[in-house]
């Protein structure tokens, strides 16, 4: 009887490992999306999808695309989405440093400067002393705070009209309105050490 219960309870606690990594592990690749979700990266695949701006070091390898150095040692650079979008959905996988500096800017007016006064920035950055990772900056702060260093993460950002909500790894961080730039393309940043995005896809809502 001892045994027999034991057993049960082991297949307990696989079924429930099992289970509970199903429910918190996001569904990955297109067909799961629906056909309507456009792929940008997938692995190493995707620099051809964005334009450069800056002279970050972007590389394909290790299974996703990564920066880890300003080849000029200053200032941000990004790869920058081909076609503009107005209302909605980002989904990304990224791995970040614990002192990375990085960031998603949606909807970007200014493709000559990308920055917070002219785009939405979804924040990738444990040290920011304000709006820190999960944050978009100078609107929403994530409480409790998010932290994304040594480990894969996920983003779903949605912007609808004036509204723009993120979530992280399953779990929304904020949720803002603000109707300053209404459409653009898309930018993931590099600035600091280092950032890989494994899986980028985009859905217009």
């Amino acid at each position: 009887m001892k045994r027999f219960s034991v057993s049960i309870a082991g297949l307990l606690v696989v079924a429930s490992v099992l289970f509970g990594c199903n429910h918190h592990t996001p569904p990955f690749g297109p067909l799961a999306f629906g056909p309507e979700w456009v792929t940008l990266i997938d692995g190493e695949k995707g620099l051809q999808n964005f334009n450069r701006l800056g002279d970050a070091n972007w590389l394909a390898q290790y299974g996703a695309i990564q920066g880890d150095r300003l080849n000029s040692g200053k200032g941000s650079a990004f790869l920058v989405s081909k076609n503009s979008y107005t209302d909605f959905e980002i989904y990304a996988e990224f791995w970040a440093d614990e002192d990375t500096n990085s960031g998603i800017f949606i909807r970007a007016t200014n493709l000559k400067e990308i920055n917070s006064k002219s785009a939405y920035e979804v924040q990738i950055n444990d040290k920011s002393p304000g709006f820190g990772t999960g944050a978009i900056v100078n609107l929403g702060k994530p409480t409790p705070a998010r932290m994304a260093g040594g480990k894969w993460n996920t983003y779903l950002i949605t912007a609808k009209g004036p509204r723009m909500t993120v979530m992280m790894n399953g779990e929304q961080t904020v949720d803002v309105s603000d109707a300053k730039f209404a459409s653009g393309p898309f930018a993931l940043q590099y600035n600091r050490s280092v950032i890989k995005f494994r899986k980028v896809m985009v859905r217009p809502i």
